[in-house]
């Protein structure tokens, strides 16, 4: 258990890269744009490497063309329509309020839940059923939903309304688009492929939305600086690969135990306290005041809640 803690906590840390490089690369005059579409650009031919190595490549491009449409649409919606408004988030507030705010995803997650049947097994067949809200799940969320409105609070003073407002909005867009993605996705697939399998397939199927992208960015700003580049490359690594391999590792540990998997769950939460001390020792932002710091920890608080609510229903 207590490896599957540390792997769970190692691999938040590693998430946590996304937000403070991106701010970083947005202070040093770098453009949301380039920050979004490298870091996919970047992870395509590491995952290619991997799935070769693997000889798992062929099987996934076969799949993809069999639904090329609905993995075009979807792959670019669960990474796309995510990682770029997060991207462009990072223009308008600190790296540890976008970490901070991003966590309404799990909000969102709960929303979506009727969009989605569950499939049983019964002496008649194969039973197709709505799945609902869990009622518990959203009481707690309210909990995060305070922490996102006490942190957005503290950064009235800090940026105008409009500003403020587009920052939010644009961590919603990631935040709805991000879970919605890649359920679709996981139905899509119905259990024929690993998790990275479905990551490769997903980044192969998105890789024209963030060209598209980038030739946006070529003609409008001109070629991503050099510092972006390598920090583009070092978020496709830390976040892209290592964080979603030890995530995943971890949970792999636990699977059987619907209380060590909620544990190892409530480890991402700490993403939020990394991103905050890397704004702190690497850009050398200002503590947060202690509505912020409050805000923090009814986020930190409701992520946990939540994570434990849910597997223990399961």
């Amino acid at each position: 258990m207590k490896k599957s803690i540390l792997l769970g906590i190692s691999s938040a840390f590693f998430f946590s890269f996304t937000f403070v490089l991106n701010s970083k690369m947005n202070i040093l005059g770098g453009s949301w744009i380039w920050s979004a579409s490298l870091r996919y650009i970047f992870m395509l031919p590491i995952l290619h490497i991997i799935m070769i190595l693997r000889n798992e490549n062929t099987y996934v491009i076969k799949n993809i063309l069999k639904k090329p449409t609905k993995w075009l649409f979807w792959s670019t919606v669960g990474f796309g329509l995510f990682y770029a408004p997060l991207s462009f988030s990072s223009v308008y507030s600190p790296s540890w309020v976008v970490s901070a705010t991003w966590q309404i995803t799990i909000i969102a997650g709960i929303l979506l839940s009727p969009l989605f049947y569950e499939y049983i097994k019964t002496d008649k067949g194969i039973l197709k059923r709505r799945n609902k809200i869990p009622k518990k799940s959203l009481m707690i969320s309210f909990i995060i939903l305070i922490g996102v409105f006490l942190i957005q609070f503290e950064q009235k003073g800090q940026a105008s309304m409009c500003k403020n407002l587009m920052g939010v909005i644009s961590i919603f867009i990631a935040a709805v688009s991000y879970p919605l993605g890649n359920r679709k996705m996981m139905e899509l697939c119905n259990d024929k492929f690993n998790t990275l399998q479905r990551v490769y397939g997903m980044t192969i199927a998105s890789i024209p939305f963030f060209i598209f992208l980038s030739i946006f960015g070529l003609l409008k700003i001109g070629m991503p600086q050099k510092q972006q580049i390598l920090q583009s490359l070092l978020i496709a690594i830390f976040s892209g690969i290592i964080a979603t391999t030890l995530f995943f590792k971890a949970t792999d540990l636990v699977k059987e135990d619907l209380y060590k998997l909620a544990a190892v769950e409530a480890t991402q939460s700490g993403e939020v306290i990394f991103t905050l001390l890397g704004e702190i020792l690497v850009l050398h932002g200002e503590v947060p005041r202690v509505i912020g710091l409050i805000g923090i920890f009814l986020v930190v608080t409701g992520i946990g809640l939540n994570s434990f609510i849910s597997n223990k229903k399961s």
